[in-house]
């Protein structure tokens, strides 16, 4: 069995997909409005001050939205997994960069280079953060998830209950 389709994993991949679309529908009803989420196997948190209606109204059009084919909507530029690929680049590539250097003055020597590689690794990271997000981190395809529930946490807080 492949780990993507373990139980966990695969109903968190599931939820990460409905929480990126459920913030691309509110994106596009609150533009500017600041907004994250966070996924686990039996749903999502999403935190930006928004109502409880707004939230499940967005979510279960996200959902069918998922479950006709708009795959498109389980990426989002705004991932964690971009920011951890990029900087797990940056941090690699910074290491590559002061491989054979022994003193402080070499390491400040190499600083152009670090700039550079740092330049490069943002700019790796942003489309392999991506395409890991459309391969391994999202899994678009909802199956038979269901939103159970939608309630506040607390004001900027909401949890997005599912059952797959």
């Amino acid at each position: 069995m492949n780990v993507l389709d373990a139980p966990l994993v695969s109903e968190t991949r599931r939820n990460h997909a409905l929480e990126h679309a459920t913030i691309h529908i509110l994106s596009g009803r609150f533009p500017g409005r600041a907004l994250a989420g966070h996924s686990n196997p039996t749903g999502f948190f999403l935190i930006g001050e928004l109502s409880t209606e707004d939230i499940r109204a967005a979510a279960s059009e996200a959902l069918t939205r998922l479950q006709n084919g708009e795959s498109r909507l389980a990426v989002h530029a705004g991932c964690g997994t971009n920011y951890v690929v990029t900087g797990a680049l940056a941090g690699l590539f910074a290491i590559i960069g002061l491989i054979g250097t022994k003193s402080t003055r070499e390491r400040f020597e190499r600083f152009p280079l670090l700039i550079l590689l740092s330049i490069l690794a943002f700019m790796t990271g942003q489309p392999l953060g991506l395409a890991l997000q459309k391969r391994v981190t999202t899994q678009p395809n909802p199956g038979s998830l269901a939103i159970v529930d939608v309630y506040p946490v607390s004001k900027t807080i909401h949890r997005v209950v599912t059952h797959a």
